[in-house]
């Protein structure tokens, strides 16, 4: 146990799995056990069995299906707009000036107070929940690029405009290539947080969705559903973390040399 100390791919993994295993074990003994009453947290084989209802009877695929379309379209609008806009923010202090305060207030607006409003302006459709992934995602992106951008090494500022490196060019060719990894990781982060964001507009006026079949299951005081609905968001969560970190390492292999 040495502060920093690197650990071997191998026994992360090991660990990792010990953890969930210690977990299952401790779950297991207070249901089985009659710790906690079934109606109030189920056990595992109950919380299964609830899973394979929900997809042979009442097509939970397509539910996952409509919330993972949410999300991506939340996320890759609120990045689409707000990476050039982040970049351009800690690139130009004048536009972060303009920006900054602005984006600084509405990051601390919790999304879903935007609900009542997003359902009066753009009904309980796909848009009004996409909106609320795009107000949850989009301002902390635009924040964390343009501290990530502003941040960039002097020296390499100053030695570009030495080899006679216009502005633009100094944007082009030093800020966002040393910039991009990082922004990298951050969209990875906040595509965690979209997460957070989709199930709770899909709580109110959906249809659909992984959030609307816990809040119908709630009704039903079903909680094996309802864990079931909550590990499924977690392993498509850390999927996607997986494959974000791995197409960071394949885009940007050299990061991992500074």
């Amino acid at each position: 146990m040495v502060p920093l100390r690197p650990v071997s791919s191998r026994l992360r993994w090991t660990l990792g799995v010990a953890f969930f295993v210690l977990f299952v074990a401790i779950w297991s003994l207070v249901t089985f056990g009659g710790a906690v009453s079934p109606t109030f947290l189920a056990d595992p084989l109950t919380m299964l069995h609830e899973g394979v209802l929900l997809f042979t009877e009442y097509n939970f695929s397509l539910d996952i299906g409509m919330t993972v379309m949410r999300v991506l379209a939340g996320f890759l609008l609120a990045a689409i707009i707000g990476v050039p806009l982040g970049i351009l923010m800690g690139a130009y202090k004048l536009v972060e000036a303009f920006f900054e305060p602005f984006v600084s207030f509405c990051r601390y607006l919790p999304a879903s107070a935007f609900i009542p409003l997003l359902i009066l302006w753009a009904g309980i459709g796909e848009m009004q929940k996409i909106l609320v992934i795009f107000i949850g995602s989009f301002f902390q992106i635009v924040l964390m690029v343009a501290v990530t951008v502003g941040t960039a090494r002097r020296d390499l500022v100053e030695a570009a405009y030495t080899l006679g490196c216009s502005s633009r060019s100094i944007v082009r060719r030093v800020l966002i290539p040393g910039a991009a990894p990082d922004i990298a990781e951050l969209l990875r982060l906040v595509l965690g947080w979209a997460w957070t964001y989709v199930i709770v507009a899909e709580l109110i006026g959906s249809s659909s969705g992984i959030g609307h079949m816990i809040v119908d299951s709630q009704a039903l005081l079903n909680t094996g559903q309802i864990i079931f609905g909550i590990i499924v968001i977690g392993c498509i969560g850390l999927l996607s973390d997986f494959l974000f970190k791995a197409a960071n390492r394949r885009l940007f292999a050299w990061s991992a040399l500074r």
